[in-house]
C-alpha cells in the first residue's frame, strides 16, 4: 500500500526544486542578455568622418516658395501687472498642525529692587521653528498571556502591525529609510553615519535588507500599477542608463532604466539593453498612445498598428535652440510657431480646459500653426545643407509631424514628454549619489520603490505618509484589514485623506 504522507512530501519537495529551477533560470536570461549587450556594444565601429558639402543653390519655383514662406505670428507681450504686489513683509506665520511644546516663564523678582510681589502686567508670546533631536524611537510591545478560568486555555494577543514577522523596524521606520533613499536621494551610507551618529550602530548589508524587504512588499502595487497602465489609453516613456555591477565582469555594466507613466501612476524598469524587442514584448497588450521621443526602437511598436506614435515637441524646440548659432534668422522663425503654440497650450492649461473643450480650442489656435510650420518647413529645407543643425530640426517635423501635433485631437496626449524627462532628474540625483546598483535584482527593486515615489508625487500624496499606511496594511496583519490591492494603492491612499 503506497504511502500517501510520503508521496505528499516528496511532490512537495519537487515543486520546491522547480521553483528554485525557474528563479535560477531568470537570473540566467537576465546575465546572458547583459553579456550580449556588451558583446554587441564592443563590435560597433566609430563612423567614419563625412566630407565637408556644399552649399545647395536653389532657383526658380523653390527660390519663389522660400521668398513667400510662412512667418510666425507675434507673440503676446509679457504683460506685467500695472499695481504689482508689494513684497511680503515680516515673517510668515508657523503652520499651524505642528504640534506645541509650550513654555510659560515668569519672572521670581523684580529685576530692578528685587522684590517678589509681582502682578502679571502683560504676556509676550513669540513662536520658533524647533527640532525634536532624537527622532529614532524604541517601540516596546508586552503581551501578556492568560489562562482561561473555564477551559484552561492560554491565550496571547497579537503584536502590533510590522512589515513582516520578527523584523527589527515597524512600518513608520521602514517608510523613512525608503522615504530618505528614494525621496529625499540620500544613499545609505549616510543615512547609517547618522543613525551611527545618534547611537543606533547599523551594519550596511542590514540597510540593504530592508530596503529589499520594502520593495518585496511594494512590488504588488507596482505590478498593479503596471497593468493599469496596459489598460489605460494613453501612456508616456523615456529612458536613462544606469550602472549595475554584475558578477563575474571587470567593470560596471551599462544597463538600462525605463520610465512608463500617465497622470496617476508611474512604474520604473530595467532592462539589460535598450534592445526594441524587450520593448515590443512588454508593451504586447497595450493598444494606445505612447508619448515618447522618436527613438529607432520604438518602430516597431508603431508598424503594429496597435500603438499610435505622440511625439515630443520640447526635442523640437531643442532642435531650434542649437540651430540658432548658424541660421539665426531662420531657427528664430521655426522656434516662434513653436512658441506660439505653447502660447495656447499654457492658456488652455490656464483656463483647466479638459476633454472636448481642449481639443476644440487646440483645434482652433494650434492646428493653423502647425500646418504654417509644415509649409515652412517645405519652403526652407531645399536651401539648407544636410549636415546643418537647422536641417536636423526641419526634418525632425517633416519626417514625425503626425505624430508630434497627435496632441491636437486627442485630450489625454501633451503636447510634450517633459513631464516624464523630469522624472529623471531625481534618478539622474540618486545615481549621481550611489554610482551604481549593487546587482541586477537590486535594480528591479530599485525600480519598484522609484515607481512608487513617482506616483505618489503625481497624485499629489506624502510619500512617507503613504509608505507608513500601506506597510501596515501589506505586512503582518493583511488579513485583519483584508483590502484588495486595488485599495492599498497611493490613489486609494489619497481617498482617506479627505
Amino acid at each position: 500500500m503506497l504511502d500517501v504522507a510520503a508521496l505528499q512530501q516528496e511532490n512537495a519537495a519537487l515543486r520546491a526544486q522547480v521553483a528554485q529551477l525557474v528563479e535560477s533560470m531568470a537570473k540566467l536570461n537576465e546575465r546572458v542578455a547583459e553579456l550580449l549587450a556588451i558583446a554587441q556594444r564592443k563590435q560597433r565601429k566609430p563612423a567614419p568622418p563625412k566630407a565637408p558639402e556644399t552649399p545647395p543653390a536653389v532657383a526658380g519655383e523653390e527660390a519663389q516658395a522660400f521668398d513667400a514662406r510662412p512667418k510666425p505670428p507675434a507673440l503676446p507681450p509679457k504683460t506685467k501687472d500695472k499695481k504689482p504686489r508689494p513684497p511680503p513683509t515680516g515673517r510668515k506665520a508657523l503652520p499651524k498642525h505642528l504640534p506645541i511644546d509650550a513654555h510659560e516663564l515668569k519672572p521670581g523678582e523684580c529685576a530692578h529692587c528685587g522684590s517678589t510681589a509681582l502682578d502679571a502686567a502683560d504676556v509676550v508670546e513669540e513662536e520658533k521653528l524647533d527640532v525634536v533631536k532624537e527622532h529614532q524611537r524604541r517601540r516596546v510591545v508586552k503581551r501578556t498571556t492568560c489562562r482561561c478560568r473555564d477551559c484552561g486555555g492560554r491565550t496571547t494577543p497579537r503584536s502590533l502591525p510590522a512589515p513582516y514577522e520578527r523584523s527589527k523596524v515597524t512600518g513608520d521606520w521602514l517608510a523613512w529609510l525608503v522615504m530618505t533613499k528614494f525621496s529625499l536621494l540620500t544613499p545609505l551610507d549616510r543615512t547609517r553615519r547618522d543613525l551611527k551618529e545618534r547611537g543606533i550602530p547599523m551594519a550596511m548589508g542590514t540597510l540593504v535588507s530592508f530596503i529589499e524587504r520594502a520593495a518585496d512588499l511594494l512590488a504588488p502595487i507596482d505590478a498593479l500599477h503596471w497593468k493599469q497602465l496596459l489598460g489605460s489609453a494613453w501612456m508616456a516613456t523615456d529612458g536613462t542608463g544606469l550602472k549595475v555591477l554584475v558578477p563575474g565582469l571587470p567593470a560596471a555594466h551599462d544597463g538600462y532604466l525605463e520610465l512608463y507613466r500617465n497622470l496617476s501612476c508611474a512604474v520604473f524598469q530595467y532592462e539589460a539593453s535598450k534592445a526594441s524587442e524587450h520593448l515590443a514584448g512588454k508593451l504586447d497588450k497595450f493598444c494606445g498612445t505612447l508619448t515618447s521621443d522618436a527613438e529607432h526602437r520604438l518602430n516597431v511598436l508603431h508598424e503594429s498598428g496597435r500603438v499610435l506614435e505622440a511625439g515630443c515637441n520640447a526635442h523640437g524646440v531643442r532642435k531650434f535652440d542649437d540651430a540658432e548659432a548658424t541660421q539665426p534668422v531662420l531657427a528664430a522663425e521655426g522656434r516662434g510657431f513653436l512658441s506660439a503654440m505653447y502660447v495656447h497650450e499654457n492658456e488652455a492649461q490656464r483656463l483647466g480646459l479638459v476633454g472636448d473643450a481642449l481639443v476644440e480650442h487646440r483645434r482652433r489656435f494650434i492646428r493653423p500653426l502647425a500646418e504654417q510650420l509644415k509649409k515652412w518647413c517645405a519652403a526652407v529645407a531645399p536651401t539648407l545643407l544636410p549636415s546643418e543643425p537647422l536641417m536636423v530640426a526641419v526634418r525632425y517635423y517633416q519626417r514625425h509631424h503626425l505624430s508630434l501635433f497627435r496632441f491636437i485631437d486627442d485630450a489625454n496626449v501633451p503636447i510634450d514628454n517633459s513631464a516624464t524627462e523630469r522624472e529623471f532628474q531625481n534618478v539622474a540625483k540618486l545615481r549621481l549619489n550611489v554610482l551604481f546598483a549593487g546587482s541586477t535584482e537590486g535594480a528591479h527593486r530599485a525600480c519598484v520603490l522609484l515607481g512608487i515615489v513617482a506616483t505618489c508625487r503625481a497624485v499629489g500624496v506624502p510619500v512617507q505618509a503613504y509608505l507608513s499606511w500601506a506597510f501596515e496594511r501589506l505586512g503582518t496583519h493583511r488579513e485583519v484589514f483584508a483590502l484588495p490591492l486595488e485599495a492599498m494603492t497611493p490613489a486609494a491612499f489619497k481617498t482617506t485623506l479627505g
